[in-house]
């Protein structure tokens, strides 16, 4: 019935350099080099008698012909990764980027809720503040992002933070006032993020203006560690310090003094977003992230 069909690993092959426009891309995507990609390519165009591609200088364009079969080889592969995953519960690897801050404040300390539920689920994070295209990466299945989630209709909203400024008790004990104390203040790496500083915070709640000393790191989960360590007085996000107040670690400033944030929210690769472990990952955030809020 299907003894004029090419091999599946063909397909794959195709699919790859079709969708991401290169054949380094493609054999870097598949652990193979571009010759290799290259000559699949090759015999594929041959056993159809037509050219898929157009070879340029450092890329390659889709023919009226390849188009028409990427379109129908990537439904297909879509398809079956889909029923892959549904009937394949053993050893299921869920892939999940996000922020290097909101991995290690929230989501790893928070895992285990989630592990003992679905034991039958390895997950797996990626860090960093590289934004990853769903679309093209097939290694990753869901990701969690922050700041603004635009006009994109498949984006999922998680939870709006808050931020105010937390110390341990006993530097709050002896830095009864901003100006005897240090703050601590993060310098987004991301520079599409506006700043939030604690001379906003005091501008919001009509304190009068201090002028203490101010550390600066790029990352959140930096501020949150030198606040720990009594170092000072951290602006820090009510998200990424949640297991902190929970274990009286650190205690707020003053409280319900807050400034408005960001969001987290998800979204899902389109290779894999209806799968067993992307639906059981999804509902878990939602719901765990709900008594964030």
């Amino acid at each position: 019935m299907f003894s004029h069909l090419t091999q599946l690993n063909n397909i794959r092959v195709f699919e790859a350099a079709a969708r991401l426009g290169s054949f380094k891309a493609a054999g870097e995507e598949l652990h193979v080099t571009s010759t290799a990609i290259s000559h699949q390519i090759a015999k594929l165009e041959n056993k159809l008698g037509t050219l898929l591609f157009e070879r340029k200088t450092r890329s390659v364009a889709l023919t009226p012909e390849g188009i028409k079969l990427f379109h129908t080889a990537h439904q297909s592969l879509q398809q079956l990764s889909t029923t892959f995953n549904e009937v394949s519960h053993n050893q299921s690897i869920l892939t999940v980027t996000t922020t290097t801050s909101f991995a290690s404040m929230w989501l790893v300390p928070n895992l285990t809720k989630f592990q003992m539920k679905h034991p039958d689920i390895q997950v797996e994070i990626q860090t960093g503040e590289e934004t990853k295209d769903l679309n093209t990466d097939r290694r990753i299945d869901l990701a969690i992002r922050y700041g603004s989630d635009g006009n994109n209709k498949d984006a999922i909203k998680l939870v709006t933070e808050d931020f105010s400024l937390y110390a341990t008790q006993a530097y709050l004990d002896n830095h009864p006032d901003l100006n005897s104390s240090t703050l601590i203040e993060t310098r987004w790496k991301n520079k599409n993020l506006p700043a939030i500083t604690s001379d906003t915070w005091q501008q919001q709640h009509e304190l009068i203006p201090s002028a203490p000393q101010v550390l600066y790191f790029d990352q959140e989960h930096h501020i949150i560690q030198a606040a720990l360590a009594g170092q000072g007085i951290a602006l820090i996000s009510s998200v990424l310090v949640q297991m902190a107040t929970e274990q009286g670690w650190l205690k707020p400033y003053k409280e319900k003094c807050v400034l408005p944030g960001f969001t987290y929210y998800l979204l899902s690769s389109p290779f894999s977003e209806s799968s067993h472990k992307v639906m059981a990952f999804k509902k878990w955030l939602i719901e765990e992230l709900a008594t964030a809020s």
